[in-house]
């Protein structure tokens, strides 16, 4: 390759076809080099403003060139592209210097507004005011050079020179105000700049002046400085500026604001007017503006006004990544090109500065190509060896470009030649592990969910089948709870699940592709059941025998709130399912008893009087929070007495089942018929009478309910009521008839719980136990 640089220099706004220079001449070539090379420009600009003339070797304008459009104030302007000719390639750069006119007059920021000033006749002689500040989008001798002011007897100007080359004026007192006399002064701010002819701008400054305000707020810096990254999110607060004021009231009170200066800094920063607080309003880019600067006014409500300086150091944050452009290709190549040839040309930049616009470009994988950089900016791509297209046919060429930012930015582009497919990449799931919900009493063949692998691969080797692995659950086959579809994936139910039996399914699916020979991967999938409410609660106390009546005993001596019993009953279901509930059905005397809504104990609600009848019978009715919710009930029956023989005498009255009598004399009259058949026919009721009640017992103990050790009499009372605290001494008198009953007494700390037996016509009292409790035959339920 051959290079070459040149540069020309040209005033802006020349017409379009005007002559830069002649490029044949000036780098050596001919006009049928030119023409045969197909010499052409390339720029990275959007607009091309100049155009090659090849057949005379010019360079012409081709585009209007403004210079403040292309470069602002920056000095000194120029615009670069490259000409590019081939066969051979060769790579030439010119560089167009672009030099100012004085085509731009000076600008006041709100020319048709005048400047309003509230100044107070006692303000002190040298007291400055700053002016807003005009913009030349000139440069040089062309740009903003002086301020002038209309005359008048009050002001004079004083102007001052910004780090960057700009000015900014201050209006300073030099005689003092009389509000009597002129109350408003109406003056003319002009700028003029230094070319020929010379341009200018006005605005006009209105002050009003204003009575008794003599102490200008001041800053306690003269100049401040704060960093800002660039890309600050807008709102953020970068710096808090503060005046003071030795004026009161109204005159001391101080309000903020910023200064318009040279740049764009008046949109990026703002300020509260009453804090101080200086905060990003816009967007800051390093790569526009390194560096903002900005005067702060501190004004009073007497319209003095103290200045200050704040000095923004913009931080360059790595956030541009290279930009790759393709500028020549050269493809197909021929199999015998010599190591060393250039296949492309690649033209790659970076926004940012510093390390961070440093650029390494490197080639992905270990390919026979390498990179080399050659003029600025330009990198060339070159063969490292010799091709052998048997062996390789095609190439797949990654190349990226990254910059030494932190963290680094990249980009990558790509050359493609032709690889074909081989089977190198097994499926993939989503998700490590899958989990699924499915409702219990299911129907079977339900979908419940579907997995899902993908293979990066093509064609064949990317379609992907589907497998469930044979796992064992609770000792059967995996397939004998759910079936996978081989090609979507989804898993169905095999049968209805049971929350009782099974909780969760674990199994493993495995998703294998169609390439040979083929590769897979697995997957864990949980499938939880959930619980519905299919159970009712089951009650287990107070459990009441088929033939006997057990009673909870009051003394009419009790008061409020005095603890009969409780109620205790288990829901299987699980969640809010098992929540239960106890609410009172039905009673004997309802404004007695009350039942605890989420405890089940039977208490008192008013004192225990000698007119309340002896036998209360309470139906209490056990919902659960299911939906919709199902329930149990049980009768409790409560004896209200103070001993033993009254309870005997009441409790003896109660009525037997008809139905059962009737059959029973049946079978007495039957019997006297036919005593031999009555023999076997007692015969087998006794014994089913015994299995029954056998049976019954035991799904108590083979159920999954929790067994709770209940001893219901024997309660301790937190209310400090007590519940049965007495012990009763009973003296038992037999009457000739004392043979058909039998009275048994347990101890003094379990006397108030009496078991009624209809065969008898006394009472026996239960004995408290965990066992007694387990072993009594099931109460006689009601459950919806």
């Amino acid at each position: 390759m051959v290079g070459g640089q040149i540069r020309y220099s040209i005033p802006e706004e020349m017409k379009k076809g005007s002559v830069i220079g002649n490029v044949a001449q000036d780098l050596g070539l001919d006009l049928k080099r030119l023409r045969s090379g197909r010499a052409r420009i390339v720029t990275g600009e959007s607009i091309q403003y100049t155009e090659l003339k090849t057949d005379k070797g010019i360079l012409v304008v081709n585009e209007r060139i403004d210079r403040e459009q292309l470069c602002g104030d920056v000095t000194p302007c120029s615009f670069s592209f490259e000409v590019i000719l081939e066969n051979p390639m060769e790579l030439h750069r010119i560089t167009v210097e672009v030099l100012d006119i004085n085509d731009h007059a000076p600008v006041f920021p709100n020319k048709d507004k005048p400047i309003f000033l509230e100044i107070s006749e006692s303000a002190l002689l040298g007291v400055q005011f700053p002016l807003q500040s005009a913009e030349d989008l000139d440069v040089g001798q062309n740009t903003l050079q002086d301020y002038i002011l209309s005359p008048n007897d009050n002001f004079i100007l004083k102007q001052h020179a910004n780090p960057d080359g700009g000015k900014y004026v201050e209006m300073v007192l030099q005689k003092p105000l009389d509000r009597e006399r002129h109350p408003h002064l109406s003056l003319k701010l002009i700028a003029v700049d230094g070319g020929t002819p010379q341009r200018s701008g006005t605005v006009n400054i209105d002050i009003t002046v204003l009575d008794a305000n003599d102490n200008v707020p001041v800053f306690n810096q003269s100049v401040y400085k704060a960093s800002v990254m660039e890309n600050t999110v807008k709102g953020t607060s970068i710096i808090t500026v503060n005046a003071t004021d030795a004026d009161s009231g109204s005159y001391g009170l101080i309000t903020y604001s910023l200064s318009k200066m040279k740049g764009s800094a008046a949109d990026i920063f703002g300020i509260d007017e009453n804090t101080g607080t200086i905060s990003v309003s816009g967007q800051i880019d390093y790569e526009k503006d390194r560096k903002y600067e900005v005067r702060v006014e501190a004004k009073d409500q007497g319209g003095l006004t103290g200045t200050s300086k704040v000095i923004f150091d913009v931080s360059d944050v790595n956030d541009n990544a290279p930009v790759i452009n393709i500028m020549s290709f050269s493809s197909p190549l021929s199999e015998d090109a010599r190591p060393g040839t250039t296949i492309a040309i690649l033209n790659i930049k970076d926004a940012d500065s510093e390390k961070n616009g440093q650029i390494k470009c490197s080639i992905d994988g270990k390919l026979p190509f390498k990179i080399e950089s050659s003029l600025t900016n330009y990198y060339n791509l070159i063969s490292d060896q010799h091709f052998d297209r048997e062996s390789v046919s095609e190439y797949n060429i990654t190349i990226t470009a990254t910059d030494l930012g932190s963290p680094p930015l990249s980009s990558s582009t790509k050359l493609h030649l032709k690889i074909s497919d081989v089977n190198d990449n097994a499926p993939l799931f989503d998700k490590n592990i899958y989990s699924a919900y499915i409702t219990e009493n299911n129907s079977p063949g339900i979908s419940i969910f579907a997995v899902n692998a993908r293979d990066s691969d093509w064609n064949q080797n990317a379609r992907i089948s589907y497998l469930l692995e044979d796992t064992q659950v609770s000792g059967s086959p995996v397939s004998t709870y759910v079936s996978l579809n081989s090609e979507t994936g989804v898993l169905s139910a095999v049968r209805s699940f049971d929350y009782e039996q099974i909780k969760q399914l674990q199994l493993v699916v495995k998703a294998q592709d169609g390439g040979s020979p083929p590769l897979s991967s697995n997957v864990t999938v949980k499938i939880m059941i959930q619980d519905q409410n299919d159970n009712p609660p089951q009650v287990l106390y107070p459990v009441q025998t088929g033939g006997s009546v057990v009673a909870e005993m009051v003394p009419r001596s009790a008061d409020v709130g005095y603890l009969v019993t409780k109620v205790v009953a288990v829901d299987v279901d699980s969640g809010q399912n098992a929540w239960l509930s106890y609410k009172l059905q039905k009673a004997t005397d309802r404004a007695l008893f009350e039942v605890g809504l989420q405890n089940g104990e039977i208490r008192t609600i008013r004192q225990v009087t000698d007119k309340d009848a002896v036998k209360q019978r309470l139906t209490v009715i056990v919902e659960d929070n299911g939906q919709p919710s199902r329930s149990a009930t049980v009768i409790v029956n409560v004896a209200v007495a103070d001993s033993f023989p009254e309870v005997l005498s009441e409790f003896t009255d109660f009525p037997h089942d008809k139905e059962y009598n009737d059959n029973l004399t049946f079978y007495l009259v039957l019997a006297l018929a036919v005593v031999s058949f009555l023999f076997i026919t007692c015969l087998v009721v006794i014994i089913s009478v015994k299995i029954y009640r056998w049976r019954q017992s035991r799904i108590l103990y083979h159920s999954n309910l929790p067994v709770i050790p209940y001893y219901p009499p024997r309660y301790s009372d937190t209310l400090g009521t007590g519940t049965l605290p007495h012990v009763y001494n009973y003296e038992v008198c037999r009457t000739t008839d004392s043979r058909k009953s039998d009275c048994k007494f347990g101890r003094a700390g379990s006397q108030n719980v009496l078991i009624m037996d209809p065969s008898f016509t006394g009472t026996m009292q239960r004995i408290q136990s965990e066992k007694s409790i387990l072993d009594e035959p099931d109460s006689p339920l009601e459950v919806s």
